[in-house]
């Protein structure tokens, strides 16, 4: 009779065994290296997990489009990945005034991002950009990311120059006192 851990090792390579050729691009390979303790043998089963080299890789599931993000300033817009959506207190009638080293701290969310189920879209809009490409609204507000905010979530751009500000699930602007320490000379 074969030792309990090969036993084991059967059965769980039996099992892989069977589970494959489903069409999935991820395979489970199932090996036993042999340990030896002293004059008796025993096996140890590696577990080897292989992806298809074209699957994405991705650090969290986005949302459908822009919707309600929890941060430390409460409920804000955010992008489908969670990055915090701003406005642009000089922006007037519905038109950015964001551009050249503006736009490279402040880039325009694009105007066929989508808006997520959980917001009323009928607040949302675009407006066409110099360059002839839209940037979505809210409010009639074009809304902007903030280069330096590199995780979801951040807020560095909120009161920056007391121009820039984060938004609501309703649109509205959420005033913060600027940070005299954060003021950065962007032509504007």
């Amino acid at each position: 009779m074969p030792p309990r851990p090969m036993i084991a090792v059967l059965v769980i390579a039996i099992v892989v065994a069977a589970c494959g050729g489903d069409g999935s691009t991820d395979t489970t390979e199932e090996t036993a290296s042999p340990t030896t303790v002293g004059e008796t043998t025993s096996t140890t089963p590696e577990t080897t997990v292989t992806t298809a080299p074209d699957a994405p890789a991705t650090t969290g599931a986005a949302m459908d489009g822009v919707h309600v993000a929890d941060t430390d300033l409460g409920p804000i817009l955010v992008d489908p990945d969670g990055f915090t959506l701003y406005i642009f207190t000089a922006d007037t009638d519905g038109a950015s005034t964001c551009y050249d080293a503006c736009a490279d701290a402040w880039p325009s969310v694009p105007g066929d991002t989508p808006i997520g189920a959980d917001l009323d879209d009928s607040i949302f809009g675009t407006t066409t950009r110099d360059d002839g490409s839209d940037q979505l609204t809210v409010n009639g507000m074009p809304l902007y990311l903030y280069a330096p905010d590199t995780a979801p979530g951040d807020t560095n751009g909120q009161g920056v120059n007391g121009v820039w500000f984060v938004v609501d699930g309703s649109g509205s602007m959420i005033e913060a006192a600027a940070d005299d320490a954060g003021l950065v000379d962007y032509g504007y």
